[in-house]
């Protein structure tokens, strides 16, 4: 068992609080609101569904879940503990679905 002066364990990658990581990246406005997301079941990781705002989630992980009347699909690139700029917040993650934000500026007409 690792005690308080203990060296890090390279092989292991570093994980943050589910919740916390989805409102630092500012996908919700409170963590309350993006715990209620998770413990509804809304959200999955790499396709698994996750009830748990305190699952941890690192870099790599895919996050699926419904933001409005969008479905967002999230690759986590970093972690962070505090809630920063969104120029900050849109740099950990990467949106593998990107959607126009426009719906007149649809390619179909």
């Amino acid at each position: 068992m690792a005690g308080p002066g203990a060296k890090p364990n390279p092989f292991v990658q570093p994980k943050l609080r589910l919740d916390k990581w989805l409102w630092a990246a500012r996908f919700f406005k409170t963590r309350a609101l993006a715990a209620d997301v998770v413990e509804e079941g809304h959200l999955r990781i790499n396709g698994q569904r996750c009830w748990k705002p305190a699952h941890g989630v690192g870099a790599g992980d895919v996050l699926t879940f419904a933001q409005g009347r969008r479905i967002r699909l999230i690759r986590v690139q970093a972690l962070s503990e505090r809630r920063g700029p969104a120029g900050e917040a849109q740099a950990l993650y990467t949106d593998l679905d990107p959607q126009p934000d426009d719906p007149a500026a649809s390619p179909l007409e």
